[in-house]
């Protein structure tokens, strides 16, 4: 059966994508230097789950907001403000890829926080597992990944034998491999 994008992206050209993207702002993580570090006793599981202190966190616009505070480094997931450097516990990656449609040569995922993003050259596809079971990463922000599920793993393999048959796909001018290396 094919894919059907939902209509809130499929009305959508690639450049109205882009735009909504960059109408986000969202606050410059990067730029802090907190003074305190700690835990922030939160955790991300696999499935997209936020929990604080074992309680899932059934609010998305408390997810929303924590997910803008993100950023990893090699010492792993953090919640940044500009006072606190709090760790994150994350199962696998912060975000899940719940949607994908490919539009004016482009792929655009939708995340489970509801954000959208548009694959290529500063948010690449990364090909992870083996061949018989991969698993694929969509770059998000911050050293972020999302990490698409099986739906959107589908999805984006039809997109990609719909062009050929060599598991690729390209977005942006990006061709990006559905088998890992």
């Amino acid at each position: 059966m094919p894919y059907e994008p939902p209509p809130e992206i499929a009305a959508l050209s690639l450049a109205e994508l882009a735009e909504a993207v960059a109408a986000r702002k969202l606050p410059p993580v990067e730029k802090w230097a907190p003074g305190e570090v700690g835990d922030s006793h939160m955790e991300i599981r696999a499935d997209g789950t936020w929990l604080h202190e074992g309680g899932v966190i059934t609010r998305p616009a408390m997810v929303r907001a924590f997910a803008s505070l993100l950023l990893r480094d090699d010492q792993g997931h953090w919640l940044v403000t500009p006072v606190q450097k709090l760790s994150m516990a994350v199962e696998d990656a912060a975000f899940v890829a719940t949607d994908v449609t490919e539009k004016d040569g482009a792929l655009a995922f939708r995340l489970n926080t509801d954000e959208i993003v548009i694959a290529g050259p500063d948010h690449p596809l990364t090909a992870r597992g083996v061949a018989h079971t991969p698993a694929l990463y969509l770059a998000v922000r911050r050293g972020c990944e999302a990490r698409l599920n099986r739906s959107t793993y589908e999805q984006l393999a039809q997109i990609a034998l719909a062009h050929g048959e060599d598991w690729s796909v390209s977005s942006q001018g990006e061709r990006f491999s559905l088998v890992p290396a």
